[in-house]
């Protein structure tokens, strides 16, 4: 089976004027990276927290890789939110400890030839790195690890182009292969070149899933473009 991600009837309501996922069914192949493309308030981090069961839905299913959300499913998905939840105090190599310990498929070796090539000395403590270079500690820390599915959100924000590239890079060249990267981002512009497929989402609902290249072929514009075009209202 290609399909990693199956998702059906999915709604996640606060209340009844706050909805912020409604009906989205999906179904997302392995192998890719997909962007998570819409404008605040469009229901994307509420759908990254129910892909990692942080958020219960109301209504509707998730499947990860055959495994309905849960403990099973955690223990396969990645997952860097958009703030950190690393203490500052830690020294990066205790923060290693902690993840050998928590996650059975992560490589400890990777995540130390990572930090050589950038210099970063394991005995520092996070709090002394620069923003970018704590940025770059938290994805090493996610893409050491063989999940099934990666989900990033917004990992190239606020840092600086040189920052920027470094992660993508880092996304590109250590995902597992047979696994699916979700990445989040309001910076389009940026990412779009490292992108197989795009997601757009609007006040919680789905607006458009398809590849880059039909975008590309049938609409003759970036994704960058195109998504302000749809947007655009």
């Amino acid at each position: 089976m290609n399909e990693l991600v199956e998702i059906v009837g999915l709604t996640k309501a606060y209340d009844a004027k706050h909805v912020a996922v409604n009906n989205i069914t999906l179904t997302l192949p392995r192998g890719k990276i997909i962007g998570l493309l819409g404008p605040n308030g469009s229901g994307k981090t509420t759908l990254i927290k129910m892909l990692n069961g942080l958020l219960t839905p109301t209504q509707g299913s998730i499947i990860i890789n055959g495994k309905y959300v849960g403990v099973d499913s955690k223990a396969q998905v990645a997952y860097l939110p958009d703030r950190t939840y690393l203490s500052g105090n830690q020294k990066i190599s205790e923060i290693l400890d902690c993840f050998v310990d928590f996650y059975a498929d992560f490589s400890r070796e990777k995540a130390e030839e990572m930090l050589r090539s950038l210099n970063i000395d394991p005995s520092t403590k996070l709090k002394t790195l620069s923003k970018g270079n704590k940025e770059k500690v938290q994805l090493i820390l996610v893409m050491s690890r063989n999940a099934c599915l990666y989900v990033l959100d917004e990992p190239i924000a606020g840092v600086d182009p040189a920052a920027r590239d470094y992660i993508l890079r880092t996304i590109i060249n250590n995902y597992n292969p047979d696994a699916t990267v979700i990445i989040s981002t309001h910076l389009i512009g940026d990412i779009e070149q490292i992108l197989d497929e795009v997601i757009f989402m609007r006040y919680g609902h789905l607006v458009l899933y398809t590849s880059v290249d039909n975008i590309r072929e049938q609409h003759g514009k970036s994704v960058d473009a195109y998504f302000r075009e749809v947007f655009a209202c």
